[in-house]
């Protein structure tokens, strides 16, 4: 993890600062961008969006789901918690922290779109930032690299049918027309762009591969920061005038990562399976896929929304809340290991 890695916390808490400031300064300048839409997408924020999304669909190597079988019960956790607790959760949460124990300091007309964004934020299982996470405990890299290779295939199948169920059930309208156009414009297309790079790169040898995907890295780290940037100055005026509304919404999203992440921990322990498969498996469950919650949730509610603002708030979240796991099971690791079966 490098030295802009660790700072990630830093530099949006930055950019989220230079975004609400460039707001109060510069209205007409970020009035203007919010007016580039195409089929309700903002063209600006989708290709800052989509500067993030395929060099990390591109890391995504779909022949390492040949190791399923291996350690099919670390595999069965994480998409337990992956598909059904963890975004279950996240809408009971939602339900409970926005429209109960939150509602009187939250503003009326935004809390389903709240709601919604913590829903989109869970919908999706986290790519890329899952390999460093998985490197710092010491994580088995095929199976953490099968993992996220079976979600993103899954991800095609279920996020949209997820998100409506889960939009229902919290009764929050669905625009299913939108929704369905989200998962065209950031999974399908960007997914297919990726692998098709990919697969030209892989064709000129693996180190041109690992050359071309170190060079994307700062891309689509910069590009996520401008997104925060266009975000929060589209955002500014309501976040001064109800700076609370961050860490209400930070609460529910850390506490899900908290029991998402301890359930796959110790399922995985109960079930045999070694530290280095517990290890990726928690943290593969806990996280989340935040730059497509980030453009679904534009996509579907607008720049302006309330949705928009929770699902940046899941990035400010994601990466002191990811180290804390990522401590707990390192600090853990003899603990667990008294429970590993014989053969692991």
């Amino acid at each position: 993890m490098n030295l802009f890695e660790r700072g990630l916390t830093l530099w949006v808490a930055l950019c989220m600062l230079a975004g609400t400031l460039l707001g109060q300064w510069l209205p007409g300048a970020f009035a203007a961008i919010g007016q580039l839409e195409l089929a309700q997408v903002n063209l600006p924020v989708g290709a800052l969006i989509w500067l993030m999304i395929v060099p990390m669909l591109a890391r995504v190597d779909f022949s390492s789901l040949g190791q399923l079988r291996r350690h099919w019960r670390g595999f069965g956790v994480t998409l337990a918690v992956n598909w059904l607790l963890k975004p279950l959760l996240m809408a009971a949460l939602a339900g409970l922290f926005i429209r109960h124990w939150f509602a009187d300091w939250l503003p009326a007309d935004q809390r389903d779109s709240y709601v919604a964004g913590l829903i989109l934020l869970a919908a999706a299982p986290c790519t890329a930032m899952v390999f460093v996470w998985s490197r710092l405990v010491g994580g088995d890299a095929n199976y953490t690299l099968s993992q996220v290779a079976l979600n993103d295939a899954l991800m095609l199948l279920l996020f949209a049918p997820l998100v409506a169920l889960l939009l229902g059930v919290a009764a929050v309208p669905v625009p299913w027309a939108t929704l369905l156009l989200s998962v065209l414009l950031y999974i399908l297309l960007p997914l297919a762009l990726a692998q098709a790079l990919r697969r030209h790169w892989r064709r000129r040898g693996p180190a041109e591969l690992e050359r071309q995907l170190a060079r994307l890295g700062p891309a689509s780290m910069l590009a996520l920061l401008a997104t925060l940037v266009l975000l929060f100055g589209f955002q500014g005026k309501a976040l001064l005038a109800q700076p609370l509304t961050v860490v209400l919404l930070a609460l529910p999203i850390s506490l899900q990562v908290a029991i998402s992440s301890a359930t796959a921990y110790l399922a995985n322990r109960a079930l045999g399976e070694p530290h280095a498969i517990a290890g990726p498996s928690c943290l593969i469950g806990a996280s989340n896929f935040f730059e497509l919650a980030v453009a679904a949730a534009i996509a579907l509610y607008g720049l302006h929304s309330g949705a928009a603002l929770a699902t940046v708030v899941g990035v400010l979240v994601e990466v002191p809340a990811m180290l804390a796991v990522v401590a707990v099971v390192n600090r853990s690791r003899n603990w667990y290991r008294r429970a590993e079966l014989p053969g692991n």
